[in-house]
């Protein structure tokens, strides 16, 4: 249907990520996308809610789509859809880059986005000076403001008080720290981010491996390998990141030298693939561990999700292979 409205273009590969998922089953980026394909979509959205009214094989049905109808078309969702856009887009931007800082949240281009859309989709447009109704309160307990406040405190403020704890809770002291003694190994321009404080902080995070000696043998270490690689060796003038540098140093034999910095450098390189792994395993939990079978034990899940997480690996498993070590765990009485 979004088709024929020339909504979307044909091309192979190029509607995959146009779909609506659920609340549940989202990632880090995944609701800023769904917000945008239900503002591209939204005139086959409201087609499919029509069909649905028309042809709902229940009163419930009916019921249900004819409110979603209704809902989808109020100048409120409209707001909070370009509103929730930008908001995530910035977060979006963080997720890629977490270095942008400049952004201008409360920018005039979101009422200017949201009147020009609800204009093309024929919905109305309050006044803004306007005391605002609330459908959902009770009239004896209704507070009165304007619609402007109301738009203002209630969803603006919130979503960003949201947005902020959000953030918050994901890059908290600990993370930040990480974060911060990775980028000060960082070897482009010249080691230009280097900060041996930082640094020293990101080693008090891994007491196992850094105690009080080792963090002394590491800072001296620290003030060599800078002098070393930035003013000494021309090697290591043009790398280009922490893989190429982690190369360079073991090419060189200066992970020897610099034993406690190397070992820095490797946990830098695994943070990414840790947390990339824990979210796949967290996913992997949510798909076999539903409803159905919510009264799994431990063992038995760890068991599933690691086939399940690393499918390439265990895809040149032979099934032959598989039933001879269950075979040979223990005695059975019947073979497979």
């Amino acid at each position: 249907m979004a088709l024929d409205m020339g909504e979307l273009e044909t091309g192979r590969g190029l509607n995959q990520e146009l779909g609506l998922v659920k609340a549940g089953d989202t990632r880090w980026g995944s609701h800023y996308k769904s917000f945008g394909n239900f503002i591209s979509s939204f005139d086959s959205i409201v087609d499919v809610l029509d069909t649905l009214v028309e042809n709902a094989s229940t009163l419930e049905e009916r019921a249900s789509a004819s409110g979603f109808l209704r809902s989808c078309q109020t100048f409120e969702t409209i707001f909070l859809l370009h509103l929730m856009t930008d908001v995530l887009g910035i977060t979006n931007d963080l997720n890629v880059s977490l270095q942008k800082k400049e952004q201008d949240i409360a920018n005039a281009m979101i009422l200017v986005k949201v009147e020009a859309f609800c204009i093309k989709h024929d919905i109305s447009l309050p006044n803004f000076d306007d005391p605002y109704a609330n459908s959902g309160r009770s009239r004896r307990k209704v507070i009165i403001c304007t619609t402007l406040h109301h738009y203002r405190v209630d969803v603006f403020y919130k979503i960003i008080d949201w947005q902020l704890q959000e953030l918050n809770d994901r890059f908290n002291e600990v993370t930040s720290d990480l974060l911060n003694g990775v980028s000060c190994l960082n070897p482009i321009d010249l080691f230009s981010s280097f900060d041996i404080r930082k640094i020293m902080r990101m080693a008090e995070l891994y007491p196992d491996d850094f105690d009080g000696s080792n963090m002394r043998a590491l800072e001296n270490q620290l003030v060599n390998y800078i002098i070393d690689v930035r003013d000494i060796d021309e090697r290591f003038s043009n790398l280009g990141g922490l893989g190429e540098l982690s190369r360079k140093l073991v090419e060189t034999k200066k992970h020897l030298t610099y034993s406690l910095v190397f070992l820095l450098v490797k946990f830098a390189l695994l943070l990414p693939v840790a947390t990339a792994t824990v979210e796949r395993a967290f996913l992997a939990m949510k798909i076999i561990k539903n409803d159905l079978r919510n009264r799994m034990d431990d063992e038995f899940l760890d068991g599933c999700i690691v086939p399940y997480v690393e499918k390439k690996v265990f895809k040149d498993v032979s099934n032959e292979c598989i039933m001879k070590t269950f075979q040979e765990m223990k005695c059975r009485r019947v073979q497979l």
